[in-house]
């Protein structure tokens, strides 16, 4: 064990997310868009516009066989909002990481991923490590450790977890962004499994009564017969970022008829409706939502509850998976923390029926989004997102060929045990 590779130095590298920070109290208000700046003033903590670049610091762990390894610190797009942390700032993070995790980091044993998480991850003066390091820091260990099994990251997460090496790819979300139209053409032409997100963030968006949201949502469908392949039969989720609550009600029947209206309007298909309303505190939410997932079941209809707000950090998506507040969680990966928290989550919805949908943010990296891709396979989420940015074809090119590359690697390793027994038995 002394020969193993340890982490003899850490270096940081200031980057960019993929997309940008947005003020999303000021934007549910009302801001105005200007070309593609919000106008107005920020209301969130930290902002100094409503929307600002997304920024990054990438962190590398020297080992000591002279290789780094990499992983990718960053916020959410909506940072500060519905209990997230607050903005992402540089130098903050840059300070914090210097100054707390980086002597951390050098008395690991690199090799063993879960146990220098908890060691690099206790507590510092009584509070939990700022998310976005945990977030990046797990990404390079989980990275380290693959190294010096010689493994890949999903390998790792299977050996720790003592799970069977999967076998199938997980399905593939992408999000629009505000190029709706153009960005659900694409993503049916590329027969994306899961499509669009919509974006629908604004009263504008949603319409009144929701009557602009519904037309949406039957137009969606009605392209993807339109341009899609011979059998292709996407699953159709929209996140509506609480305006369902806001314009119609916040009353579990109101929603629960609303959304069982929009599965009527697109017949046969699976219906995601993420974060119908936000109830302002996680016990509320979990209150709220377990009577909107408790009424759509009883009616036996095709569309899904999807949470996102209030349910950030593993003890929460535990509160959520055990209440059946949902019938999908969205496992908000910066939100959540550390990848090996991604990875609990996943596996405690799995424990209690409720899928699992490893998330994220168009604001995160490539790094970041690899990483989220073997921790989704390894733990056989129920979906992924295609991240980051808001492009789409960069995340699905991005998610979709680590997945496919992934697959591939491991396919070879069952393949090459197998030549192994056989040689063994014929010995």
């Amino acid at each position: 064990m002394g020969n193993l590779p340890t982490v003899k130095d850490v270096i940081l590298a200031p980057g960019n997310g993929s997309f940008f920070y947005d003020d999303q109290a000021a934007i549910r208000a009302g801001a105005a868009h200007d070309g593609f700046r919000y106008l107005g003033e920020p209301l969130t903590p930290g902002f100094m516009t409503v929307r600002m670049p997304s920024r990054s610091v990438s962190i590398g762990l020297v080992l000591s066989d002279g290789i780094v390894v990499w992983g990718d610190m960053m916020s959410v797009q909506y940072s500060g909002a519905a209990g997230r942390d607050p903005l992402f700032q540089v130098e903050a993070i840059d300070a914090f990481t210097r100054s707390v995790v980086i002597p951390r980091l050098l008395a690991v044993d690199a090799s063993n991923f879960l146990t220098a998480c908890d060691q690099v991850f206790a507590y510092h003066q009584g509070k939990r490590l700022p998310l976005a390091i945990e977030y990046g820091v797990s990404q390079a260990l989980l990275r380290a450790a693959a190294h010096i099994a010689r493994t890949t990251l999903a390998e790792v997460i299977c050996s720790e977890f003592a799970l069977p090496l999967p076998e199938w790819p997980v399905p593939i979300f992408a999000q629009s962004g505000d190029s709706r139209e153009i960005n659900v053409d694409k993503m049916i032409l590329k027969s994306v499994d899961v499509l669009p997100h919509g974006l629908i963030n604004s009263r504008e968006k949603f319409g009144p009564s929701g009557e602009t949201f519904r037309e949406f949502v039957k137009w969606v469908a009605k392209r993807t017969t339109e341009l899609g392949e011979p059998g292709y039969h996407p699953v159709l989720h929209f996140d509506v970022y609480g305006w369902i609550g806001l314009e119609i009600g916040m009353g579990a029947e109101t929603i629960a008829d609303f959304i069982a209206q929009l599965a009527d309007d697109v017949p046969g298909y699976r219906l995601h409706i993420e974060s119908p309303a936000d109830y302002g505190s996680t016990e509320a939410q979990l209150d709220g939502y377990a009577k909107i997932v408790s009424l759509l079941d009883a009616r036996g209809t095709n569309a899904r509850v999807v949470v996102d707000e209030r349910c950030n950090t593993l003890d929460d998506i535990r509160l959520f998976a055990k209440a059946k507040a949902a019938h999908l969680v969205q496992i908000k990966m910066p939100d959540v923390g550390s990848i090996a928290d991604t990875a609990r989550a996943v596996l405690a919805c799995k424990e209690h029926g409720v899928g699992a949908y490893v998330g994220g943010s168009c604001a995160e990296t490539d790094l970041s989004a690899r990483a989220a891709v073997n921790v989704a396979v390894a733990t056989q989420a129920d979906m992924m997102l295609a991240k980051p940015g808001m492009g789409v074809d960069e995340g699905i090119s991005i998610v979709g060929n680590e997945q496919s590359r992934l697959l591939s690697i491991l396919n070879y390793r069952r393949s090459q045990t197998s030549t192994q027994n056989t040689e063994a038995a014929s010995a």
